[in-house]
């Protein structure tokens, strides 16, 4: 008599949240399906439900195991808007993005999602222009930030021939310089 395989859910969902780091990093999030996130964790896809409530609470949760923009760069520096600009052409705007431009079904999920825009991309730039003395720094950081959103969600849209087909560091250097507060 075999003894049933007893589930160890804190690995299924260390494999989980593995699987969709490596998925959502190669593909994006619209171009990752849950079956394809289960199926490289090697558990059954219906555990993301069970575990993290759906894809974008996913999302969310491999967002928040990156510990290597525990204090990212801000969007004047210009390898911080390359490195952006061109994740969101490899792999689509993600829940952060779309969090600035539509609220998510989910309150927790758009919640979670303003959370980390703030934190990795509204606070660092808050930060630099209140070192830097500028008056009203949040809301300077805040139209800096829709503005590099704009720009990266346009960028593949089709609608503007010329940001499409402009190289990324001809487009690095126009945000940089279209977001640096003038004297």
């Amino acid at each position: 008599m075999s003894t049933p395989r007893r589930r160890d859910s804190a690995r299924s969902r260390e494999l989980l949240l593995a699987a969709a780091t490596d998925l959502f990093a190669e593909r994006g999030f619209d171009r990752s399906t849950i079956r394809e996130i289960g199926e490289r964790a090697g558990v059954d896809p219906a555990l993301i439900a069970r575990y993290f409530g759906g894809k974008a609470q996913l999302y969310l949760a491999t967002l928040q195991l990156d510990q290597l923009n525990a204090n990212p760069a801000d969007l004047l520096e210009p390898e911080r808007v390359r490195a952006l600009l061109d994740g969101a052409t490899k792999r689509g705007p993600g829940p952060i993005h779309r969090a600035a431009v539509a609220p998510h079904e989910d309150p927790e999920v758009q919640a979670a999602a303003a959370e980390q825009l703030h934190r990795r991309l509204v606070d660092p730039l808050c930060e630099r222009f209140t070192r830097e003395g500028l008056d009203r720094p949040q809301l300077r950081a805040e139209l800096a930030v829709a503005a590099f959103i704009g720009v990266s969600l346009s960028r593949s849209s089709g609608t503007f021939a010329a940001l499409a087909e402009a190289e990324t560091e001809e487009i690095v250097g126009l945000v940089v310089e279209l977001l640096t507060p003038r004297a």
